[in-house]
């Protein structure tokens, strides 16, 4: 008797890999370049770290709060969508077996097959086969508003903290490049570790992390320095 393997696919990970990638880039940049344009403007090693802590907190709060609403309008769409298809199914089940049936033989099934499948599908779990081929929706990809938002601000909160330790342990004078560089390391390692996740390849979004880390540094610590100068 054949047996079958056991297979892990990527896409198992699409939910908390996107808010874990994007709370740690997010708090990496953000923090480091609030750092970076605190410290252009001549500010001292405890005006830095304060900015640095408020920005990790804040930050923190904001992507859990903002994650957390994203995340439930998507679930409320979802719940409205399967609430709707399931009185559909519960009205005219036969103008929902068509309906499946005319999206598998869309992908390539002969009608007679499609039709046979849409049946064995609807007998075994009619709102499931519908959420899936129909709507899109699957237990990979259904929404989870607190684990995204909790997966977000510790994320955030990750990242943050790599630059404002490194701003902790370096001269007041020096900030700016000690962070600089740290934080353009951690964004490579980064955008290496998440391509490595997610099962792709890992130069393109290294550097692509690394471009826009470096881009918001050097913007901030020009606006820093010209508002050290004006006050």
């Amino acid at each position: 008797m054949r047996r079958l393997h056991a297979e892990n696919h990527l896409i198992e990970r699409i939910g908390w890999l996107r808010a874990a990638v994007l709370g740690a880039n997010d708090g990496l940049v953000s923090t480091a370049s609030l750092i970076v344009g605190v410290a252009a403007s001549t500010a001292s090693t405890g005006e830095i770290l304060v900015a640095g802590s408020a920005g990790l907190v804040a930050g923190a709060m904001s992507m859990a709060a903002g994650e957390y609403v994203s995340v439930s309008s998507q679930s409320d769409t979802e719940r409205a969508d399967l609430a709707r298809e399931r009185r559909e199914l519960e009205q005219d089940p036969a103008a929902e077996r068509e309906e499946l049936a005319a999206i598998y033989i869309a992908r390539g099934l002969d009608r007679d097959l499609a039709v046979q499948v849409a049946e064995q599908l609807m007998a075994k779990d009619a709102l499931g086969a519908h959420a899936r081929d129909e709507l899109g929706i699957s237990e990979f990809t259904t929404a989870r508003p607190i684990q995204a938002a909790l997966t977000s601000a510790a994320t955030f909160s990750s990242g943050a903290a790599l630059p404002l330790v490194v701003a902790a342990i370096s001269p007041a004078h020096l900030a700016i490049y000690w962070v600089s560089a740290a934080a353009l390391l951690f964004l490579a390692v980064l955008g290496a570790l998440a391509a490595k996740v997610g099962g792709a390849e890992i130069w393109r979004p290294t550097a692509r992390v690394a471009f826009w880390g470096a881009l918001a540094m050097a913007v901030t610590a020009g606006i820093g320095h010209l508002v050290g100068k004006a006050v």
